[in-house]
C-alpha cells in the first residue's frame, strides 16, 4: 500500500468518527428538546353568537320576514347601501321601519344569501363590528356579491343589530352558473317564509306537486295553496334540507319539517317529521314535477300527541344553518 492510499484511508476513518460523534450529539440534543403541546382551539362564544345572529338575519331577509327581522334589529337602525352599476358607485340609505313599509308595498322574490367569510371585532364584550362576505342567489343562480357590515350591541346578554351597511356588485353573466344544491337550499328556506308563493316560484309555470299519492296540484296557484295550508297549520314551520341525491334525471330532496301546530283549530302540539320529494327538473332548473312522501301515520300521531324529538327554536336554527346551508352536518341516504 503506497503512502497516498494510507492517507486516503486514514482521512475516511477520521471523517466517519467525527460524523458519528456529531450524529450522537444531535440525537442527544434532540431528545432533550421539549415537545410543544397541542392546545385545543378555544371557541369564542360571542363570535359564534354573532355569526348565528347574522345567519338568522340573512335567512329572514331572504324570506322578507318582517316580524322576525323586527325582533333582531334596533327600532332606530339604518340600512345603507353602496352599489356599483355601470362603473359608477351610488349610495342610498333608509330607516329600518321605512324598509319594512316598502316590503309591504311591492312584490318580492325569494333569495338565499350565503356568507363565505367573516371578520369580527368585539370591544369589552359589549359592542361588536362584523363583516360578512356573501353571495346572493335566486333559484340556484348567483346574482350579486355583497359585503355586509353590521354594528352590534349586547342587550340583556343578547346581541342586537344597530346598523347594517353593505356594498353590492353584480356578478358577470358568464359567472351565473346554476347550482342545484343551492337551488334546493333556497327551496327549503322558502318553506319557512310564510309566503306560499315563494315556494311556488321554484316550480315551472305548469309544474306539478303530489304528496303521498294524493291529488296533484298543477300550476303555481295550486302549488301556492298547498304550501299555504302547511304554513297555516305551522306558523313557525321550518324545513331543513337533510341531503340531496341525483340518479339519472331524478333528484331526491330529503327534508325535515319542524313546527308547532298553532294554526286554526290546531292542537298546539310539536311536530318533527322527515320525508323526501322526488323531482324532475325542466331545462331552466325549475321543478317540473315533484312527488313528495312522508309517514302520514307518524304525522297524524304527532299532531295529536306531539313529538318527543322536537327541538327548541334556537336549536332548530342551528340544525337549519348547519344542515341546509353550511353542510357541517349532512346525511347520505341510499338512492
Amino acid at each position: 500500500m503506497n503512502s497516498t492510499s494510507r492517507k486516503l484511508i486514514l482521512s475516511v476513518i477520521i471523517f466517519s468518527a467525527l460524523t458519528g460523534c456529531k450524529s450522537k450529539d444531535d440525537s442527544s440534543e434532540s431528545s432533550q428538546m421539549p415537545v410543544a403541546e397541542t392546545k385545543p382551539t378555544e371557541v369564542n362564544e360571542d363570535e359564534e353568537h354573532i355569526k348565528a345572529t347574522v345567519e338568522r338575519l340573512l335567512f329572514h331577509a331572504g324570506n322578507y320576514n318582517i316580524d322576525a327581522l323586527d325582533v333582531m334589529v334596533s327600532d332606530n337602525a339604518m340600512l345603507s347601501i353602496s352599489r356599483l352599476k355601470d362603473g359608477t358607485w351610488s349610495n342610498s340609505e333608509i330607516a329600518i321601519n321605512d324598509f319594512y313599509e316598502s316590503v309591504k308595498k311591492r312584490a318580492r322574490s325569494p333569495y338565499i344569501e350565503l356568507p363565505n367569510h367573516y371578520d369580527i371585532l368585539i370591544t369589552e364584550g359589549q359592542v361588536a363590528l362584523a363583516r360578512a362576505d356573501c353571495i346572493l342567489y335566486r333559484w340556484g343562480i348567483p346574482q350579486l356579491k355583497e359585503v355586509n357590515h353590521f354594528t352590534f350591541i349586547k342587550v340583556d346578554e343578547q346581541w342586537k343589530i344597530l346598523n347594517i351597511s353593505w356594498t353590492v356588485v353584480d356578478i358577470p353573466e358568464n359567472e351565473k352558473t346554476y347550482d342545484l344544491e343551492i337551488f334546493a337550499r333556497g327551496y327549503a328556506q322558502s318553506w319557512g317564509s310564510q309566503r306560499p308563493n315563494f315556494v311556488a316560484s321554484f316550480f315551472a309555470k305548469d309544474g306539478e306537486l303530489t304528496i303521498n299519492n294524493g291529488p296533484t296540484a298543477t300550476g303555481k296557484t295550486a302549488i301556492t295553496n298547498v304550501a299555504k295550508a302547511f304554513m297555516e297549520t305551522f306558523p313557525d314551520m321550518m324545513i331543513s334540507m337533510d341531503s340531496l341525491t341525483t340518479n339519472l334525471d331524478k333528484t331526491r330532496f330529503y327534508w325535515t319539517l319542524i313546527g308547532m301546530n298553532n294554526g286554526p283549530n290546531g292542537t298546539g302540539n310539536k311536530v318533527n317529521i322527515s320525508g323526501f320529494e322526488e323531482w324532475t327538473l325542466n331545462k331552466n332548473g325549475l321543478i317540473q314535477t315533484s312527488k313528495g312522501f312522508f309517514d302520514a301515520k307518524a304525522y297524524k300521531r304527532q299532531l295529536a300527541n306531539g313529538s318527543n324529538h322536537y327541538k327548541s327554536t334556537y336549536t332548530t336554527y342551528n340544525v337549519l344553518f348547519k344542515r341546509c346551508i353550511y353542510k357541517n352536518e349532512k346525511l347520505n341516504p341510499i338512492y
